[in-house]
């Protein structure tokens, strides 16, 4: 199936280069989407010098820091103007997402709709990660899973496929959260879409090079977007339960 893989960037010049390399190596059709919030490492640039050599390497260049989220809606609507391409990844630049793994999703992804690459379920796992940061993604991923009745074991993970058609059934203008919380919201709309997901086992390393762009303000936004889902879902299933007996009497 022909392939994109979207990476959002900011300040990534360490590692975007090698990525880049290891992607090209995974076969001979994959594509790469690199979404570069005006970094001022640099990163961009590095980008649009490799593009120029491989038609399969493409940048977009948005003028500033505009947010995980919105930098994924702009590399999966980049995608859905392009009629070949059949599958999107998601996947972060800093090597904690691994290359090997791609052909695994790609594999999967012909009898799935979306592929999660999971850390909790056997045989995967992360690896140089302190207590604190193994709290927080495992709580942020079960928190998301009581409260919104989702079955999966990595709510919170940004290692991805979707089938093209997946991301044309989403209303992707409803997706508005940025980090933990726009991977959860992603996953809540495809599984109350009733689209087939899949969980493969992916190793998360720490990243190699440069800093961690997990921030306080992107804890809370996830967490209240997880109750503001709920509160969502409660609204309409009342509004169902309000209308049905009058569509039954119309019948």
């Amino acid at each position: 199936m022909k392939a994109l893989v979207v990476i959002p960037t900011y300040n990534e010049k360490e590692n975007i280069a090698k990525l880049i390399g290891e992607l090209m190596k995974v076969n001979g059709e994959l594509e790469v989407l690199v979404v570069d919030d005006g970094s001022p490492d640099g990163t961009g640039e590095i980008v649009r010098a490799l593009a120029r050599e491989n038609e399969r390497v493409h940048v977009i260049h948005r003028p500033g820091k505009m947010g995980l989220g919105t930098a994924y809606i702009t590399g999966f609507r980049y995608a859905l103007k392009r009629p070949d391409i059949e599958c999107i990844l998601e996947m972060d630049a800093d090597f904690s997402h691994q290359p090997k793994y791609i052909k695994d999703f790609l594999r999967e992804i012909k009898e799935y709709d979306v592929v999660l690459g999971s850390r909790y379920i056997p045989g995967g796992g992360v690896e140089n990660w302190g207590w604190s940061r193994r709290l927080l993604s495992k709580g942020g991923s079960l928190f998301a899973r009581l409260v919104l009745g989702l079955p999966y074991r990595d709510c919170t993970g940004g290692f991805r496929c979707y089938r093209r058609q997946v991301l044309e059934q989403i209303d992707l203008n409803t997706i508005t959260s940025e980090g933990f919380g726009f991977q959860v919201e992603m996953l809540y709309a495809c599984h109350q879409n009733k689209f087939r997901i899949k969980e493969i086992p992916i190793i998360f390393p720490d990243r190699r090079e440069g800093t961690s762009k997990i921030s306080r303000k992107i804890v809370l936004e996830a967490f209240c977007m997880v109750l503001k889902l709920r509160i969502l879902h409660k609204q309409s299933f009342r509004k169902t339960l309000l209308e049905s007996p009058v569509q039954a009497r119309g019948k």
